[in-house]
């Protein structure tokens, strides 16, 4: 985009992660670039000129953030964002407000029209607190104790087992190698029993919406500003969310895309 606000180019490709993947997402930013310039008929010498915004999964990684601004040089400016920086900014066009993504993974940002405030997004093993992975993680657990007489068994315990052919067996071995994606399929199962009445869906969605409600009143600073959920948890977990927070939840006005252009344009007048 031109400082007229005119798009002299798109191009897409795959998925880019700075810190579980970085050599990859290098080579995948380095060929969009390269792109853009060719599809806008400009030469890469213009880029003396050019401010450059980068939002990319593990940018919340600082180290991870500075590898990618030193390695790419030439550029009249280079800020380098997360995705849900970018989609923060995006999703308010620019004003001030907050982003809790909640899919597989979990995390939050909060713009005040100048600098971000951040929690979250240090994985699975560290946090993802309300995703839908450690609330999968949780299911099975517990389907693992219902089956051993230590709970009592649901309906919904009783589906999870039924998955793994009630061997406790089979689900230590799937365990071994599942990633958080393959704990999260099992969340659209909760809620549907959750829905139902069953008591350990209910428990489990009601924690995963305490853990949600925490991160809301931080990124909203108690219901002040605005927010906006994203990801697959964002639709089915509205009901269960305290009052106080399903009252400051606002729809996206933008996406990440606009969040890019906006941020380079904010750029644009430092340079």
């Amino acid at each position: 985009m031109n400082v007229d606000g005119e798009i002299l180019a798109e191009c897409a490709a795959g998925s880019a992660n700075i810190y579980s993947a970085f050599d990859k997402a290098f080579e995948t930013v380095s060929r969009l670039i390269a792109d853009v310039y060719l599809q806008a008929n400009l030469p890469f010498e213009s880029s003396a000129c050019t401010s450059v915004v980068l939002g990319l999964a593990g940018a919340n990684v600082e180290s991870y953030r500075q590898c990618v601004q030193k390695a790419l040089k030439g550029f009249a400016h280079m800020k380098v964002v997360s995705d849900a920086e970018i989609a923060c900014v995006g999703g308010h066009l620019g004003e001030s407000g907050a982003v809790l993504i909640t899919g597989t993974g979990s995390q939050g940002v909060r713009w005040d029209g100048t600098q971000f405030s951040r929690i979250g997004g240090w994985g699975f093993s560290l946090a993802d607190q309300g995703s839908g992975a450690i609330l999968g993680r949780r299911a099975v657990r517990c389907a693992l104790q219902a089956h051993e007489n230590l709970i009592e068994p649901t309906a919904l315990t009783r589906k999870i087992m039924s998955q793994f052919d009630n061997s406790p067996e089979q689900m230590l071995t799937w365990s071994t190698n599942a990633t958080p994606a393959d704990w999260g399929q099992f969340s659209p199962t909760i809620f549907h029993y959750a829905e139902l009445g069953d008591v350990v869906a209910t428990q489990l969605v009601r924690k995963t919406a305490s853990e949600i409600d925490q991160m809301l009143d931080y990124l909203t600073h108690q219901g002040e500003n605005g927010a906006t959920l994203m990801g697959g948890l964002a639709k089915p977990i509205v009901p269960w969310l305290s009052p106080r927070n399903q009252a400051v939840l606002i729809d996206a006005k933008g996406d990440a895309l606009d969040g890019a252009l906006i941020l380079s344009r904010l750029s644009c007048e430092y340079i």
